[in-house]
């Protein structure tokens, strides 16, 4: 938790000084308003006294009518007679009590309510700007540390956990920091203040509020030692929860096309349970707490009045004092409850905070060079030697993959579903780094390439199409807003996707969903095509891109591709044979390996697996065979 604390501003740290300078003054105005009511309270004991001095007993009543009904003249008469300094201090009191002063007292009272009410606002209003752009600043922090992962990190943490941690997790933070600058200093000052006074009036009374003390304690630390262990249970249900939530969504038409709407609510339904019991367990066991800190208020209230009718008796104070006394109890109660509730906080924060942590203090395993290369070609790609094992698996997924391409060539990558074509060309883009070998594009290593100007020369379109909420337009010039609407007309036009655009009401303008929902499947495609020849790349990989359209389509951009980016080297994953026959060379993989290696009519003369694919798709017609 301390360590989120440095992500405060230089002018976070003043507000939190401004707090404590106000805290310091509100509590000053808490033990005035105290003092106040107890001051009033004594001068309209003191005028009712005045008004029927009969309540003063009867001996100083007689004393009283004896000197004429005189109190300067009782107060000298009682002096003679060695009355005590408690006696004489009250004479003296009465004597000077009046109307004008009761006005004093409650004016006085006012403006210290009036004092109170203000800095407590002032307080609220600052510690709420401080918290808000600490949350704020923490969650954007969280963001760009997300960005800068590769899919190897996305997949230790899960993509469900993230955005727990990103917004319920820095809610819980945000929550306790605001308490903290609201209470945890109020509290301390408040109770040594009042320890303070309450010493000075009577031992027997500090003995009653500290006993209430220490049972407030002991229920307090009980609960605590209950629900502690739950909240951080709480965070995991959460992500638990989140994730079900995200496959939902995610998957709703699969869910539909195979009547899983029962399945998918249960399995939510099961999550949902198991936090609504942890979230009832620890309600119910804080829930304990209200109804016991009034009982302990109360119970101080009354301990107080009972042991102070004592002390009254005993002729050592009055009620004024007393009442005083309750107030200053009950308000040492409440500090100390606010103090221990911030313990209850405290812990649950403090596991947010350190799956914040978690977040910020990962490495990721892709890391730009000090000093980038200056690339030495362009639009060549070449895989020296690579082999790439994922993090958490037994044998690689693809060995000793070589080939070379040059500006303007078409490398083609088939194989069975599971070979590792994909993970192939996620290297190429460094979403991976390959455990061994080297992949050069332009001539260097692409591990001496700033991501940033490596991905500049890379237009990717990944296997499963992705359109984010926005535009076409903005779709299309996701990776560089300064891309003219023209550039994007162009490339549009050669992904074949300018032909249903030009139909929509609102053209290039029209909306586009969260996901690309309101586009089918082949037009969410050729958006994505778009996208990636809209930043004129050096290299275009297809991850599989050309599956979801139809033949013709497919045929059609490739050949649009080729007609007007002659120069760009094309790397193609591609299930259809159709679709890669013209490539100038031809990976056949087969678990992992390269099985066979050329051109189309080499590979059928050649390479089993290839053949078998082949004749699988096309007849030996088709073929030339």
């Amino acid at each position: 938790m301390f360590k989120l604390f440095r992500k405060f501003r230089a002018l976070d740290w003043l507000f939190i000084a401004i707090i404590l300078g106000l805290t310091f003054f509100q509590v000053w105005c808490t033990m005035q308003i105290t003092d106040s009511i107890a001051n009033l309270m004594r001068e309209i004991n003191y005028i009712g006294y005045q008004n029927d001095p009969s309540l003063l007993g009867e001996e100083i009543f007689a004393i009283y009518r004896a000197n004429g009904n005189d109190w300067d003249a009782l107060y000298l008469t009682l002096e003679g007679a060695g009355a005590s300094e408690a006696t004489l201090s009250m004479i003296r009191a009465i004597a000077d009590a009046s109307v004008s002063h009761i006005w004093g007292h409650a004016g006085f009272l006012a403006l210290y309510v009036v004092g109170y009410t203000l800095t407590a606002m002032t307080i609220s209003v600052i510690a709420a700007a401080v918290t808000s752009h600490f949350s704020t600043a923490i969650r954007s922090e969280v963001n760009a540390k997300v960005s800068t992962f590769s899919l190897n990190e996305i997949r230790q943490f899960s993509t469900a956990s993230l955005i727990t941690r990103a917004t319920n997790d820095i809610e819980q933070i945000q929550m306790c920091i605001l308490m903290m600058l609201r209470m945890v200093f109020a509290a301390p000052i408040t109770a040594v203040w009042a320890i303070c006074k309450i010493q000075a009036s009577s031992s027997a009374l500090t003995l009653t509020t500290a006993t209430s003390i220490v049972f407030l304690i002991l229920v307090l630390g009980v609960c605590m030692i209950l629900v502690l262990p739950k909240f951080k249970r709480s965070q995991l249900l959460i992500d638990r929860l989140n994730g079900i939530t995200r496959e939902h969504i995610t998957g709703i038409r699969v869910i539909h096309a195979y009547n899983a709407e029962q399945y998918q609510e249960e399995k939510f339904k099961t999550a949902n349970d198991n936090l609504m019991k942890l979230n009832l367990f620890t309600g119910h066991v804080m829930a304990v707490l209200n109804p016991l800190m009034t009982i302990v208020m109360d119970g101080v209230t009354v301990g107080i009045l009972a042991v102070g009718a004592y002390v009254i008796n005993q002729g050592n104070t009055d009620y004024a004092t007393i009442s005083a006394f309750s107030t200053l109890a009950v308000q040492i109660i409440i500090s100390f409850m606010m103090l221990l509730m911030m313990f209850v906080l405290w812990p649950r924060a403090s596991i947010s905070a350190r799956r914040i942590n978690e977040v910020l203090s990962t490495k990721s395993t892709i890391l730009d060079p000090v000093e980038e290369t200056e690339p030495k070609e362009k639009g060549t790609l070449e895989f020296k030697n690579v082999t790439f094992q994922y993090p958490d698996a037994e044998a690689p997924v693809v060995s000793n993959i070589n080939f070379k391409a040059k500006a303007g060539d078409t490398i083609a990558i088939v194989g069975s579903t599971g070979c590792g074509k994909s993970s192939l060309v996620n290297l190429i883009a460094r979403l991976y780094d390959a455990t061994e070998g080297e992949i050069l594009v332009d001539g260097v290593n692409v591990k001496q390439l700033k991501q940033k100007t490596l991905r500049s020369r890379i237009g990717f379109v990944p296997q499963k199409a992705v359109l984010f909420s926005g535009t076409v337009n903005s779709n299309i010039k996701f990776a560089d807003a300064a891309i003219s609407d023209e550039e994007a007309i162009e490339a549009s036009k050669i992904a074949c996707a300018d032909e249903f655009v030009s139909q929509l009401p609102e053209t290039y303008q029209s909306p586009i969903s969260q996901g690309g929902t309101n586009v089918s499947g082949g037009q969410k495609q050729r958006l994505c095509i778009a996208r990636a020849l809209a930043i004129k790349p050096e290299i275009l990989v297809f991850d599989d891109s050309f599956s979801a359209l139809d033949f013709k389509t497919d045929s059609q951009v490739r050949a649009n591709i080729k007609q007007a980016l002659p120069e760009v080297t094309k790397v193609i994953v591609a299930q259809r044979i159709g679709t890669i026959m013209d490539a100038d060379e031809i990976l056949v993989l087969e678990n992992g390996r390269v099985v066979g290696q050329g051109k189309h009519q080499q590979l059928l003369a050649d390479c089993q697996t290839y053949r078998t694919i082949a004749l699988s798709q096309l007849s030996k017609e088709e073929l030339g065979l």
